[in-house]
Order: C-alpha cells, then sequence, then structure tokens
C-alpha cells in the first residue's frame, strides 16, 4: 500500500489516497483529445429550476458552478441578475428551486434545511425556520416541510416569514410534500409517501388552517405525483402511474365543508408516456408539462378536456415549463449536443434562449449524439442503452469502450448533456450508457422490474451489455470497462465480482455501495426509506439483502478498480468505501482509492471533479488502451 506523497499532500481537496499491488504509472505516450479538455467540462455551468414572477416578467432560476445560487432574467432575455452569493453548491437531483411571494417582491427558498428568503431585487436573505420545499401561502406566510423526530415524517407547517412560529397544517404516517395553493389560497393539495406503503404516494386535500383534511387520490402501491390546481379551482391534474405509465389524470375538488362522496378520477391522457411538471394555462383549458419515453422528454401542451397532447418541443430534456399569458412557455432544455439552457418556446415553435452559460470552446466542440440502442439481457429481457461512438474510426480498428450503469436506481440516463462522455469518445473510446431494469421512462413494469433482486438481476444486464459490444466489430472486447456512480458504482462492483465468465478488464466505482445490508443501517433516511421500497425490510429479506452485497464475494474479483467517495457523503456512507477497501486489502487486490474531504454523494465543486476524473482518465488509458 502505497501512502499519500507531498504532492498530492498540497491538494486540499484530496483525503486518503493509496493503491494496493502495482502503482498505475500513467500513459506519457497518450496525447490529449483533440478538441475537449476536461476544464472544459467542470466550466459548464447547470442551469435549473425556472420559476416565473406572478406578473409573468421575470424568471428565477438555479445556476450551478463552485455555489448553487439563485439568479433572474427577463422572459425577453437580456442580462442575468445575481440575486444570493455563496449558496452552497448542491446536487441538483436533490436540491429545489425558489418561490415568488404573491406580490413578485420576494422569493423562497431552502438551503441546508433552512428556509430563507431574499428580496427579488436586491438584498441579504432572511433566514426564516428550519423546513424545506417552502411554498407562499401569502405574502407574509410560508408553508414549509417540517420533520417530525417522534416518528421520522415531514408535516407541513404554516408560519409566519417575519416571526417564525410553525403550527402544523397537515402530517399523516409519511412525508407530506409537493404542495399546490388553491387560486383562492384558501386551501392546498399535497402528496403524501406513506412510509406503511413505500410504493404508495397519494394526494390530499386540507384547508389551510389545517380544520378540515381528505383524501383525494389513494391507490395502494402506486405513485402519484405532479399536482396542478385549475384556474377555477374545481380540478386538481396529477400524473399516476397506474395505468403502467405516468399518465394524466384529473379529479374533481370538493367545497369546503362537503360531505358529500367524493368523484371519481378521470384519465386523461393515454400516451403509453410519463408524463410531469404540470401546470394549467391561464384559462384553464390546457395543461403544459413534459412527456418522457425511452429517454427523451418534450415539451407538451395537453388539452384539458380530451387529452389531446401537442408537441410544443421536441427532443432533449424540457424540465421547469411554465407558461406565459401569451401562450409561450418558459422552461429549461439540454441535449446530448446542448449543455443545459434557460428557453422561451413561442407560440409557433421558435425557441429563444435566455441564458446559457456554457463556455465558448464547448459549444465549438463537435458533439457526438449517441445512438439508442436495445439488446437481451442474460435472462432475456429487453434492456436499453444510449451508444456513442468515436467519430472517423479507421477500418479495422476495434476501440475500447466503457459501459455506464447510471445511478438511482429509479432514474436514467435521458437524452441530456454528459460532457465526461463526449471527452473520453473524443479521446477514441466508445461509451454505453445503459438504462437497465429499474430505469425509469420504459414503463412502470420495467421500473420494478428490479425489485427484490438488486444486484442480481440487473447486473445481468450490465453483463449482456458487455456481450452486445463484444458483438460489434469496432469494439475490442478485451478493452471493455465499467464505470458507475452510487447505484451505478453497486453495478460496476457487481459486474466485476458476481460475473464467472470475467467479462470487463477493469471497473471504477464512485460512491456506491458495496454491502447494502450496513449501508441501509449507515445512509440517511431518503435512502434508507428508497431501499426499503425496493428490497423490503432487511429482517424479513436477508438473503436477498446477501445476494445483493458483493462484499461477500470480493475474493472473486480479478481485474483492477478505482474507488472514489465524498468523505461527507450521507446517501451512502463513506464507511460503504472503507469496508470495501479493507476486503481488497485483505485479499491482495489491484485498486486505487481517493476520498474528497469537501464532497458528499457528488463530486460537485470544481477541483474534487478534475482531480477524480483526471484520476479516471489515466486508469482507463493505462488498463484498456493498447
Amino acid at each position: 500500500m502505497a501512502a499519500t506523497d507531498d504532492a498530492t499532500a498540497l491538494r486540499w481537496w484530496v483525503g486518503i489516497d493509496e493503491h494496493g499491488g502495482i502503482p498505475n504509472p500513467g500513459r506519457p505516450d497518450v496525447r490529449p483529445p483533440a478538441t475537449w479538455r476536461l476544464e472544459m467540462v467542470a466550466a459548464t455551468h447547470r442551469v435549473r429550476h425556472a420559476s416565473v414572477s406572478p406578473d409573468g416578467t421575470t424568471v428565477a432560476f438555479v445556476l450551478d458552478d463552485d455555489c448553487s445560487d439563485l439568479w433572474t432574467v427577463s422572459v425577453d432575455g437580456g442580462e442575468a441578475v445575481r440575486i444570493t452569493t455563496g449558496r452552497p453548491v448542491a446536487a441538483y437531483w436533490e436540491d429545489g428551486g425558489a418561490v415568488w411571494s404573491p406580490d413578485g417582491t420576494r422569493l423562497a427558498y431552502a438551503q441546508e434545511g433552512v428556509v430563507q428568503v431574499v428580496p427579488a431585487t436586491g438584498g441579504l436573505p432572511h433566514p426564516v425556520c428550519a423546513g424545506s420545499s417552502p411554498e407562499w401561502l401569502d405574502d407574509g406566510r410560508l408553508i414549509i416541510g417540517v420533520e417530525r423526530a417522534a416518528d421520522h415524517t415531514t408535516a407541513l407547517a404554516v408560519t409566519d416569514v417575519d416571526d417564525a412560529w410553525p403550527a402544523r397544517v397537515a402530517s399523516g404516517a409519511g412525508d407530506s410534500f409537493g404542495v399546490v395553493l388553491s387560486p383562492d389560497r384558501r386551501r392546498l393539495a399535497h402528496l403524501l409517501f406513506r412510509h406503511g406503503d413505500l410504493n404508495c404516494t397519494s394526494v390530499h386535500l386540507v384547508d389551510a388552517t389545517g380544520l378540515e383534511e381528505r383524501t383525494l387520490v389513494h391507490d395502494p402501491a402506486i405513485t402519484a405525483r405532479s399536482l396542478a390546481w385549475s384556474p377555477d379551482g374545481s380540478t386538481i391534474a396529477y400524473a399516476s402511474e397506474l395505468p403502467g405509465w405516468y399518465e394524466v389524470f384529473l379529479v374533481g375538488v370538493p367545497g369546503q365543508g362537503d360531505d358529500r362522496a367524493q368523484p371519481s378520477p378521470r384519465q386523461l391522457t393515454t400516451d403509453g408516456a410519463d408524463f410531469a411538471e404540470l401546470r394549467f394555462v391561464d384559462d384553464g383549458s390546457a395543461i403544459v408539462g413534459v412527456r418522457s419515453r425511452r429517454g427523451v422528454t418534450d415539451l407538451v401542451r395537453i388539452d384539458a378536456t380530451n387529452g389531446t397532447v401537442r408537441v410544443l418541443a421536441a427532443g432533449g430534456t424540457w424540465s421547469s415549463p411554465q407558461p406565459l399569458l401569451d401562450g409561450s412557455v418558459v422552461a429549461v432544455h439540454e441535449s446530448f449536443a446542448r449543455p443545459a439552457r434557460l428557453c422561451r418556446v413561442m407560440p409557433d415553435g421558435e425557441v429563444r434562449v435566455l441564458v446559457d452559460r456554457a463556455p465558448a470552446p464547448v459549444r465549438a466542440a463537435p458533439h457526438v449524439v449517441p445512438e439508442h440502442v436495445t439488446y437481451r439481457s442474460t435472462d432475456g429481457l429487453e434492456v436499453h442503452g444510449w451508444l456513442y461512438r468515436p467519430r472517423d474510426v479507421p477500418a479495422g480498428h476495434r476501440c475500447p469502450a466503457v459501459v455506464q450503469p447510471h445511478g438511482g436506481p429509479t432514474s436514467l440516463t435521458g437524452d441530456e448533456w454528459d460532457g465526461v462522455a463526449q471527452y473520453f469518445v473524443d479521446k477514441g473510446y466508445a461509451w454505453f450508457a445503459i438504462n437497465f431494469r429499474g430505469s425509469t421512462t420504459y414503463g412502470r413494469e420495467f421500473e420494478r422490474a428490479n425489485h427484490g433482486v438488486w444486484g442480481v438481476a440487473d447486473t445481468g444486464d450490465c453483463l449482456a451489455a458487455h456481450d452486445h459490444l463484444s458483438s460489434l466489430d469496432w469494439i475490442d472486447p478485451t478493452r471493455i470497462a465499467i464505470f458507475g456512480a452510487s447505484y451505478g458504482s453497486y453495478m460496476a462492483l457487481h459486474s466485476v465480482i458476481d460475473d464467472p465468465a470475467h467479462r470487463f478488464a477493469a471497473a471504477v466505482m464512485k460512491y456506491g455501495d458495496c454491502d447494502i445490508l450496513t449501508s441501509w443501517a449507515q445512509g440517511d433516511l431518503v435512502g434508507r426509506l428508497d431501499l426499503e421500497r425496493m428490497m423490503g425490510h432487511p429482517r424479513r429479506h436477508r438473503a436477498a439483502y446477501a445476494a445483493g452485497s458483493p462484499i461477500h464475494r470480493v475474493e472473486r474479483l480479478d481485474v483492477p478498480v478505482l474507488v472514489a467517495h465524498g468523505e461527507l457523503d450521507q446517501r451512502v456512507s463513506l464507511r460503504q468505501a472503507t469496508e470495501l477497501v479493507e476486503a481488497l486489502r485483505r485479499h491482495g487486490k489491484q485498486y486505487e482509492y481517493v476520498t474528497y474531504p469537501t464532497e458528499g454523494h457528488g463530486l460537485l465543486r470544481s477541483e474534487p471533479f478534475l482531480d477524480f476524473h483526471g484520476r479516471l482518465e489515466r486508469f482507463l488509458d493505462w488498463y484498456l488502451l493498447p
């Protein structure tokens, strides 16, 4: 084992830095790619979470660089204004955006467990109280999520902004979230993630005083999402996976004090696709949202009467749609060839870019657009992925390749920008980003196909990805690695331990599990409940947890691995990496191991990002390039 050297000690963002076995000296003969640099990728800032002011003139959004600050810009474009400074960098998949006060003068947001309010035209943020997911009840009060330590649930509370003293409004046997206010702001609808049925999220209605509450929609083992209240207050739209996809439903809203039977929900769309982020247009005649299928997310308009779906902007990944009075829609867009941008889609389909923070070298660099590939897993299930092929591959040349399973696992790799993939493809690697069973946008049956079989059935999907690449005459089957983060890291580890054929030449694991039983006990509540949702409680499913924990079979490993972890990770504890590396050391395996003291579940700051991907490059070049 090698200790940290003097050069590494000077890099404050690196913690543990060690290796087992023969050190990787790097490849001095390998030149950088022709048009891409990792610094370009690190400098490409993510635009996300758009929110339009009540008067329809201004958009608030989050910009991720080494901070996750709030910015505003006119819906007509122009100079963007930075509203906050020094807001800590946060993972886009967990951090929300800002919400406007009804009078448009203030923005509310959550930061590190505290609700903050900031003047929309500039000024210092005002911390309100501990809480999450703020929503304005009126100009002086907020609805917030408050964690209840006694039962580990999240209740809704109302609090004055200037004299905070939260009072409970709604609570249940689970987590209340996703609040939408009625047009008269006297009632609110919300979602409840049920701890007693972890595959169920139900829809509830509550008086803003907390005196009256009722359940609008409760389908056992079925998830509802994306609530939207009609402008006349009579109807709530939501998406439900009841039909096998997240189709749009409408449910009538009873009047206050109305004890009559609740109207049955009506299914509005039958598209065989997943809808989300629903918002009624101002006259209530239509709903704007996003529609996802097979990794592609369109911006759409849905007729609120007959469910007819019209595509406003196709392809890539659209998010945060915000309809304006003139029929245009503000939304965020990215694709394989474009980093995330804030756009305005006009009624005639013209896309106007409001904010684009991609550096000029990234805009000028050639982008490879991958092919959507379908292949058969080891048990015959049809699996999907995106295959990047390097440009100008000489006849007869066989490329090295990387298989990349995504995190989640209830997530996907979609038509979205991946600068790291573009960098390695420019170096001459093939890159295969797979959507193994458990991935979204392929229907509920596929999404739940990994329940109870973590690390077993879905590992077969990763091994079959290698088989698919091996069948192509332009890829060298002996030079294929697997690399993933979070659940993708867990997949990578399984794929080089639980494979008698030893298909992969190397593996890279970034902040992933090695033992889901110990991880269940070490991680945060969100991760623990998500694990139980798919695998059940370990006291009743110990055999499945053991089968899904490759740490018990490390002696089977016979390829080099690179392990990286953030020391502040709450979702997957650093102790998972410690447990794995101790086993690698004990069995005399070839490994490299690095930790990052400033990072949590995601390498979000530029220095750790560049350090890790530089190591990834040296690792892959050493073990895969001829």
